[in-house]
């Protein structure tokens, strides 16, 4: 059988890993440094390997310890998850479930998508919030969100995460604009439209996405940041006089002060659940078992 590290040793590695050294990693641990540096060479003991270079007083973490470092930040992560998930079965209290999603998903859009697990766990308290995309991979990765939402595929080495369903992408114009009576139309009639986004092409795989449904429609986009952030997506096309790629249906909103049009050719964007490896959830199953078509 292979060698399992101890969660202990593991987390004086990972502390003298991210500290660089002996000495602020046991000030931080509250030990002495000998007994740090005995719990770390016990650790490369268990595990066969060594997982750190020691020069003096400078330390640097070997390739093996790269990995030890990466992947076990996830393990004490599951470790904690497990815990809390040990002490609240045996309480009173309601379980919880946290659900994350970006601000290219709507809060309305989250709702529907676990509604049907609201309904199958009557005794699970469930929590919904916007979350930037850097937040909400943290908390996923930290085990304070249970289920992160994000439009697009984005790779994600120290998460798990599947696509949950894909959704049809509009475009949002204002009332008044000269492409909001026309039943359909066609990406390429953006071309001299400015398009709004949530976040810079490069820094969000869903703005990498949007940007590049533009190209392969012929045309450069000339792109605005959207200023307002947390509201629902078709507001864009009001706050930055552009249109907006959403996913709610075709038709009037926001008061009417905004035409949702459907695309000549429908263009699918994925929908990603992101969560924590190495944990199970009955609640993240029944969401995940959502269709793959929305």
């Amino acid at each position: 059988m292979s060698p399992v590290p101890d969660l202990r040793r593991l987390t004086h590695f990972i502390a003298v890993a991210e500290s660089a050294g002996f000495t602020s990693a046991a000030q931080h641990l509250h030990l002495s440094q000998q007994a740090l540096s005995h719990s770390v060479q016990q650790l490369e003991k268990e595990i066969g390997v060594p997982l750190l270079t020691r020069s003096g007083r400078r330390i640097t973490v070997t390739a093996a310890g790269q990995v030890l470092l990466d992947e076990g930040r996830v393990l004490l992560a599951a470790a904690r998850t497990l815990t809390r998930h040990t002490r609240a079965a045996a309480g009173a209290q309601p379980a919880e479930f946290v659900i994350g999603h970006s601000p290219a998903i709507s809060t309305h859009e989250a709702y529907s998508l676990i509604a049907p697990a609201i309904a199958a766990a009557p005794d699970t308290s469930f929590t919904v919030m916007q979350l930037f995309p850097d937040r909400l991979t943290a908390g996923v990765r930290d085990g304070d969100v249970q289920l992160g939402l994000r439009r697009a595929v984005v790779p994600q080495e120290q998460l798990a995460g599947a696509v949950i369903r894909y959704d049809t992408l509009r475009v949002a114009v204002r009332t008044d604009h000269r492409l909001a009576t026309r039943g359909r139309i066609g990406i390429a009639e953006l071309a001299d439209e400015p398009i709004a986004l949530w976040a810079p092409p490069g820094a969000s795989y869903y703005s990498d996405f949007l940007i590049n449904a533009c190209r392969r429609a012929g045309f450069e986009p000339q792109y605005r940041v959207s200023r307002v952030q947390g509201c629902p997506p078709e507001v864009a096309a009001l706050t930055e006089n552009a249109a907006a790629f959403v996913t709610a249906a075709a038709g009037p909103t926001v008061g009417g002060a905004v035409t949702i049009i459907d695309l000549d050719e429908p263009l699918l964007v994925p929908l990603q659940g992101l969560w924590q490896p190495h944990t199970s959830s009955a609640v993240r199953d029944l969401i995940l078992r959502q269709s793959p078509a929305g």
